[in-house]
């Protein structure tokens, strides 16, 4: 069996790539990176360091890059022959891996298995960019290749922080993890993919995940930087921080709970086991990381604005959620365009455009008004 992963950074390596080595795939690592590609095909073999509670060290072996970059052909090769694909690149990246997939479809024999696609983003229906990506590239053609393969969404969940820059190949990673698929797709051929569950409806597992560890982990930034702190798990030792943060999810939950039916008490297990990762000391996870590309995280259907325009329309609390806003509207980090941008934007625009331009809001919107206060507030 053999995988390709699109994306050999420490997602990629850490996450992905490490779950598919487990399930026993050969591993095919793409990615434009040339140094990233030339140690990975020096490398025999890496290591993903598990640190906190239960965490363990996996040595990773069986694997291969190829720039996509520099030799495309080889990258739809591999595509043509594997039985898995899937992906860590980013969201805004997968309309660039689309056309190599299309090129290893055009290659796969019309007799072999259906190729199995997973973006592994963090973003709701990722895999489904990724191929409405290929359908459009390949137009009339698609009625010939769609058969070739199958598309599944997933939700993926383990903290990578930034790392060393002497670290080499290996990896820091904190021990949990979760990978959910959509088992529709896939039928009864389903990937051999350790510690992975497959779902009917990957909706609500995609937006609790969205909803609490990406909205926690980035209330843990905003908040944490007002703060003074440097690291996450700094941040959440400091008691405002803390209340900040959970405030936040409380609201989350209280969404998720009324939208999908999640139990109460479910979601306030998971809810502390969130936050206790984000406590882990031993992951050097810092406020400056996590709270960078604030325009994406502040947009209209990201992990702040969107649960709270929801609440809101449900009648549900959002004080904690826009605490949260507000504080981002705060957040610098000399090493993150979006920063500059934003600081720029607090200069160019009035409250009322720049509230519009950032979070999607529309005047008479829910929270506008709120929203453009704050905005307004920050510029004076």
């Amino acid at each position: 069996m053999k995988a390709v992963h699109f994306g050999a950074g420490n997602i990629g390596r850490g996450f992905v790539g490490t779950l598919l080595h487990e399930g026993g795939y050969e591993l095919v690592f793409s990615d434009v990176a040339a140094p990233l590609v030339d140690a990975l095909t020096q490398a025999e073999s890496y290591t993903v360091h598990e640190v906190g509670a239960g965490g363990q060290d996996r040595v990773v072996t069986n694997f291969r890059a190829v720039n996509s970059s520099e030799d495309p052909e080889a990258v739809a090769d591999e595509v043509s022959s594997a039985q898995v694909v899937t992906t860590a690149v980013g969201p805004t990246i997968l309309k660039f891996i689309a056309p190599h997939i299309l090129a290893g479809l055009r290659r796969r024999q019309e007799q072999a298995a259906p190729l199995q696609i997973m973006a592994c983003e963090n973003a709701l229906g990722a895999t489904d960019t990724l191929r409405e990506h290929v359908q459009e590239l390949a137009g009339e053609e698609w009625k010939q290749l769609s058969a070739r393969a199958v598309f599944a969404n997933t939700a993926v969940d383990r903290i990578v922080p930034g790392q060393p820059v002497d670290g080499g190949v290996d990896v820091t990673v904190e021990p949990f993890y979760e990978w959910a698929i959509e088992s529709g797709p896939l039928g009864t051929a389903r990937p051999n993919i350790p510690g992975a569950h497959f779902v009917e409806d990957l909706g609500p597992y995609i937006e609790r995940k969205l909803f609490t560890v990406n909205t926690g982990h980035a209330a843990a930034a905003y908040l944490g930087f007002r703060a003074g702190t440097e690291k996450i798990a700094e941040a959440l030792a400091d008691e405002s921080v803390f209340a900040g943060v959970r405030a936040a999810l409380e609201e989350t939950s209280a969404l998720l709970v009324d939208k999908h039916g999640f139990a109460p008490e479910e979601m306030a297990d998971y809810r502390e086991t969130i936050l206790e990762r984000f406590r882990n000391p031993e992951l050097p996870d810092t406020v400056d990381r996590v709270g960078r590309q604030p325009l994406r995280k502040l947009s209209r259907h990201e992990r702040l604005i969107g649960p709270a325009v929801e609440a809101e329309e449900r009648g549900l609390s959002v004080e904690g959620l826009l605490a949260v806003v507000e504080a981002a509207l705060y957040f610098e980090s000399g090493e993150d365009e979006q920063t500059r941008q934003l600081q720029a934007l607090l200069t160019e625009l009035d409250a009322d455009a720049l509230t519009t331009e950032v979070t999607g809001l529309l005047a008479g919107d829910p929270l506008f008004d709120r929203v453009r206060d704050m905005v307004a507030a920050r510029q004076r």
